[in-house]
């Protein structure tokens, strides 16, 4: 179901994309000197504090060398952390969603439209298996890679492309 749910979310929001007329109008946030600047940067936190939420489920599950303790640490860490990530990023995926649409007009372009589309139907299915109390126990590490998978994707095809085509700045 879970799956089911979440590829529903994925068709949605590229058909969505595909047939609305985009506005081509960025949005502005205070600090940064362009709406791709802002993207770029949020972004780029999105995907740092998905680095935490990777190091912080290792710590929660025993996994992480070193690191010993009850978890609870970890999994206030991973819960905040996970928070952020999706407060950061809707600002990027509405902006990208009404500005700029689903679109096809370079290979970046394409593969970060599709990354863009699994990314959120994946993260729903992340939070539908959470819910879960008889999933198998691989089931959510499988999921939560395939989340981190799609955000990775999509910041170097988004905020790395960027800081190399432009440099570094705000």
């Amino acid at each position: 179901m879970a799956l089911a749910i979440g590829s529903l979310v994925m068709v949605t929001i590229g058909v969505y994309g595909k047939v609305h007329e985009p506005t081509n109008q960025a949005f502005s946030l205070a600090g940064f000197s362009t709406g791709l600047h802002a993207k770029t940067w949020l972004g780029t936190i999105a995907f740092v504090l998905a680095v935490v939420q990777v190091v912080s489920s290792l710590a929660m599950w025993g996994r992480l060398p070193g690191v010993h303790g009850d978890g609870r640490v970890a999994g206030i860490l991973h819960r905040w952390s996970g928070r952020l990530a999706v407060l950061v990023s809707l600002p990027v995926a509405a902006h990208c969603l009404y500005a700029l649409g689903f679109q096809g007009f370079d290979t970046r372009v394409l593969v970060h439209s599709l990354l863009g589309c699994f990314f959120y139907g994946v993260f729903v299915c992340k939070m539908i298996v959470l819910t879960k109390h008889d999933k198998p126990a691989w089931l959510l590490p499988v999921v939560g890679g395939v989340v981190f998978t799609g955000l990775t994707g999509l910041w170097l095809t988004s905020s790395v492309w960027f800081f190399t085509e432009y440099g570094v700045s705000f």
